[in-house]
C-alpha cells in the first residue's frame, strides 16, 4: 500500500444516535480494515450522552489518529460536516457515517484507485442495506459506475451513497463545501460539482453496508418531500435540471411520497 495517499475518515455524531451503532462504525473503519486511515475526525455535533462519550473516549485510547471536533450546539450535518472538513489533514476524505459499517477493503480498494485516477473528485460504491440492527439484508441500492452514467443518473436520484463516498478535499472547499440543506446536502454537493465539469465514478463493488428500516420509510412523508422541493429547484437554478426535468421529478416525488406506506416501501424496494 506504500503507492497510496495519505486519508482521512470525516464522521458527525449527535445525541440521538445509538452507542452501539458508532461502536460498529468505528470498529469498522479501523480494527476492520485492511487499510487503516491516517487520521478520524469525528465531530460531535452538540452535546452527547454519556453512552456516546464513553465510546468516543474508549475509541480515543486505542485510536492515535481519532480527532475529536466539539460543536457547542447541535447545527445539522451539513454544518458540522463542513467544520469537521477544516481540521482534516489531507487531500483524500472517505465519509462515514455514525451507524453503518464499513467492510474490511473498503478504504485499500478506494484510496488506492483514487490514488491512481488524479481525474476524479468523488468515488463512491455499491451499497447493501440492512434493518436497524443489521441482521437482515433487505436489498442492495445500485449505482452506475462510468462517469457518464451516474450525469444521467444524477437528473433523477442522488448518484452517490453518501456513506460510501471518497472524495478531494480541495475540489469540496472550492465549491463551498456541503450547502446547508437539513436533508440530502450530499446530492446538493455532488449536484453543483457535476455542473462544473467534476469527474466521478463508482466502484462496481459493495464496499458498505447501512441501516435503513420502517423508521426511514416513516419519515418520508411530507417534510422530506418539501426538502426533496427545495433540492430540485436548487438544482433547476445551478443547470443540473431543465424546466422540464424539475417538473417531471417534482410530480413523480410529490404522488410518491404523499402515497400510503406500503406503496412507498414497494416503490423504494424497486427503485432505491
Amino acid at each position: 500500500m506504500s503507492d497510496t495517499e495519505n486519508f482521512s475518515v470525516l464522521m458527525s455524531v449527535y445525541n440521538k444516535e445509538s452507542s452501539i451503532n458508532l461502536r460498529q462504525a468505528l470498529n469498522s473503519i479501523w480494527m476492520d480494515q485492511h487499510l487503516r486511515p491516517d487520521q478520524i475526525v469525528l465531530v460531535k455535533d452538540g452535546m452527547l450522552g454519556d453512552e456516546l462519550n464513553d465510546v468516543i473516549i474508549y475509541f480515543s485510547k486505542i485510536i492515535p489518529c481519532l480527532d475529536v471536533v466539539s460543536l457547542p450546539s447541535n447545527m445539522g450535518l451539513a454544518y458540522a460536516l463542513n467544520e469537521g472538513l477544516k481540521c482534516c489533514k489531507y487531500q483524500l476524505v472517505a465519509r462515514m457515517d455514525s451507524d453503518d459499517i464499513s467492510l474490511p477493503t473498503r478504504f485499500a480498494e478506494q484510496i488506492a484507485y483514487m490514488s491512481s485516477n488524479k481525474n476524479i473528485a468523488v468515488l463512491g460504491s455499491q451499497v447493501d442495506e440492512y434493518d436497524m440492527l443489521m441482521e437482515n439484508k433487505v436489498g442492495t441500492r445500485v449505482v452506475p459506475i462510468k462517469h457518464e452514467d451516474i450525469v444521467r443518473f444524477a437528473k433523477r436520484r442522488n448518484p452517490i451513497s453518501h456513506p460510501s463516498a471518497v472524495f478531494r478535499k480541495e475540489i469540496i472547499l472550492s465549491v463551498g463545501g456541503y450547502p446547508l440543506f437539513e436533508r440530502a446536502q450530499d446530492f446538493a454537493l455532488w449536484s453543483i460539482m457535476l455542473t462544473r465539469g467534476h469527474m466521478f465514478h463508482n466502484s462496481p463493488r459493495v464496499l458498505v453496508n447501512m441501516r435503513t428500516g420502517d423508521g426511514m420509510m416513516n419519515r418520508r412523508g411530507y417534510e422530506y418531500l418539501k426538502n426533496e422541493l427545495r433540492l430540485l429547484n436548487f438544482q433547476k437554478e445551478i443547470g443540473l435540471l431543465s424546466y422540464f426535468d424539475f417538473i417531471c421529478n417534482a410530480m413523480t416525488k410529490c404522488i410518491v411520497r404523499l402515497a400510503p406506506k406500503r406503496i412507498k416501501k414497494f416503490l423504494y424496494s424497486k427503485f432505491r
